[in-house]
């Protein structure tokens, strides 16, 4: 594949800074077997030149870049050592992918990366047979090895597995569920341990101290063969090796390493940044495996791309940016993100409450919190990569008097569900949920889309769920949060910007179960849950145009509903239509149920409920993410007037 001018994105300047890097060693590899076919100073070479060839793509997509170049020789030596995709590589989470793409036949498309219609950002079964098991959330990849270890071992065509987890996916509970499923089975699999002591945010907890205890040891830096695997090596460095592996899993008759209890042979810790190192250990634990292993493996996130290796937060996920300095491409913003108005308006509540305390899982930067952690670092509590905890934590704290805020993506607080119904709504324990990426994100695709929040916990007992219609809202709600001693109640709000409205110098305390009507029109009401509100006031002009009056009504609360007003939408209109960022089962079925129980639906007022289809939307930005949806300002103006019965000729000429 060539490249010239022309395929440089319209917004990025032609100065020479962002040219496509000379790759001619990496431009003989089609497919891993090109790998297996290399000297060791070839590979050597390539890793060299992957990682220029994924700062330049990433420098024109944007995407998860730190991550990626901490692992670029992992993968190169990974895919040479093993038979892809016949043996099966399982990259926890997936956001480190891109040089295993680059190597898999997705060259040609790696500069399509996060973009509609293009690359994934993270693996995908549908996308290449070198994507085994998809994933996005973290702490699954052991589990999956170990199921395709079992599937090999009981005759399906599949090799070896390799599972590669980082440091702060392994704090996560099912990953040691999955080690000690592993151990006890002591089936031959792989798990690579990718050790950078960075995950998202700064990894916590005593795992951590644990692995960065062994990278410190004083013969950190030689190769631990695990025993059996000493013979591998030279004969003058075997007893040196095995010196050494002695020194950070104990000596001869003394305790192991905790993966040793669990039943894992212990490689490590070894430079996963050495192809010298890298690939005899790899190859000599290929060789030599008859059950599960454990490879401990070093590397640094950004690796070899100093802007990414100085900060390494904020080059977890990147924008386009410039790769002479790094600086990224930003627009500027309208207006606040809802991200960045709930941690202002929780620290604002913070001052004036001293049991005001707040949990996130590893993203106090994603979720806002570390606007309060600035500020009241002793009452901010980052329990690492661990929902279930968090969510049982926050319980505990609520039931001794504290008013938790736990702030926790909307997918990610899926992997806390049982939690939320056994620890929290069954005993009425009043945790407030803040939940951030709520409808469709754009870029990291379905993965990440927050659809499924209001269904789950508008099913439980004893909670209270709100949606905010724009940021001032947002302001109420945490102050309303604040308030409510009740028991549980959560309120969602998506990623990016408000609607740049002036804003409070503090939220109010809502009346919980009531809604605002917005505008007053006779013909239809749309009844918004949420911050599909804006594009509700756009399908309100539309509507104008044809002469149709309009109600538009925040309803505010999934739970309780706001009946009165509801009962009067029906009344007095011709069609309500429902419409919310999220899937099928939630405000709009709980609308339509409360309807349906009060003999509403017989009338001659119509009903529609707009939600995100029952399919997963593929990434793009979320305006095209929405339109796909059917989700658009014209969409939903075209479903009110088919609803009330009203023909028109054109929807939409002036949106």
């Amino acid at each position: 594949m060539t490249h010239g001018p022309a395929d440089r994105p319209a917004d990025r300047p032609d100065d020479g800074l962002n040219d496509r890097p000379a790759t001619p060693t990496l431009d003989r590899v089609a497919g891993p077997a090109d790998l297996r076919r290399m000297s060791d100073s070839d590979l050597t070479l390539v890793a060299d030149e992957l990682r220029a060839e994924v700062v330049s793509a990433v420098s024109e997509t944007g995407g998860h870049l730190g991550s990626s170049l901490g692992v670029v020789e992992l993968a190169v030596a990974l895919h040479a050592v093993f038979d892809t995709p016949r043996d099966k590589l399982v990259w926890d989470v997936g956001h480190q992918c891109y040089p295993h793409k680059v190597l898999t036949g997705r060259r040609d498309r790696i500069r399509t990366l996060r973009q509609e219609g293009g690359l994934s950002g993270f693996t995908k079964r549908s996308e290449s047979a070198y994507d085994p098991f998809g994933a996005a959330h973290s702490s699954t990849s052991i589990s999956a090895a170990l199921g395709f270890a079992v599937a090999r071992d009981m005759g399906q065509p599949t090799g070896d597995s390799i599972a590669v987890i980082g440091d702060g996916s392994i704090s996560a509970g099912m990953a040691y569920e999955a080690m000690n499923n592993a151990g006890h089975e002591g089936r031959r699999m792989f798990v690579i341990l990718n050790d950078n002591e960075m995950s998202i945010a700064p990894p916590v907890g005593a795992m951590s101290k644990y692995l960065s205890g062994l990278y410190a040891s004083p013969m950190g830096d030689m190769q631990k063969m695990a025993e059996g695997f000493e013979a591998a090596l030279p004969g003058p460095l075997r007893e040196h090796a095995r010196r050494a592996r002695q020194l950070v899993t104990g000596l001869p008759g003394g305790q192991g390493t905790l993966f040793e209890q669990l039943g894992f042979s212990y490689i490590g810790p070894i430079d996963g940044h050495d192809m010298s190192q890298l690939l005899p250990v790899l190859r000599a634990a290929r060789t030599r495996a008859t059950g599960p292993v454990l490879i401990h493996v070093c590397t640094v996130k950004g690796k070899g791309y100093a802007p990414a290796e100085t900060s390494a937060d904020k080059y977890h996920g990147v924008g386009k940016f410039n790769v002479g300095t790094g600086a990224q491409a930003k627009s500027i913003p309208n207006a606040p993100s809802y991200t960045k108005v709930f941690g202002q308006a929780l620290t604002q509540e913070a001052a004036l409450d001293p049991s005001i305390v707040a949990v996130t899982a590893a993203m106090p930067s994603g979720t806002g919190v570390d606007i309060m952690g600035k500020r009241f670092a002793s009452r901010v509590f980052d329990v690492g990569i661990a929902e279930q905890h968090a969510v049982t934590f926050a319980a505990a704290m609520a039931g001794s008097g504290l008013k938790p805020f736990a702030a926790i993506y909307s997918t990610f607080l899926q992997r806390g569900y049982d939690q939320i119904v056994h620890d929290v709504a069954l005993q009425n324990l009043p945790v407030r949920f803040a939940i951030d990426r709520a409808g469709l994100v754009g870029a990291d695709g379905p993965t990440h889309a927050g659809a499924f929040d209001i269904g789950y916990l508008a099913a439980l007992p004893n909670m209270v769920v709100m949606a905010a219609g724009d940021e001032v809202e947002l302001m109420h709600m945490v102050r309303t949060a604040a308030a409510y001693d009740d028991g549980p109640i959560a309120f969602r709000y998506p990623r990016g910007e408000g609607e740049g409205l002036a804003m409070p110098d503090r939220g109010a305390v809502l009346e919980i179960g009531k809604g605002r009507v917005v505008a007053e029109g006779s013909d239809v009401a749309l009844l918004s849950f949420g911050a599909h509100l804006g594009e509700c006031r756009k399908a309100a002009k539309l509507l104008r145009e044809h002469r149709v009056g309009t109600t538009i009504v925040d309803a505010r609360f999934a739970k309780p509903l706001d009946k009165p007003l509801i009962r009067q939408l029906m009344r007095h209109h011709k069609a309500v239509i429902t419409v919310e960022q999220g899937a099928q089962g939630g405000f709009g079925a709980m609308v339509l149920h409360m309807a349906a129980n009060e003999g509403l639906l017989g009338g001659s007022c119509q009903m529609r409920t707009m939600t995100l289809p029952d399919r997963f939307i593929d990434h793009a930005a979320p305006d095209a993410m929405y339109a796909e949806a059917g989700l658009t300002a014209v969409d939903i103006a075209a479903t009110a007037m088919e609803a009330a019965g009203i023909k028109a000729n054109r929807i939409g000429a002036s949106v």
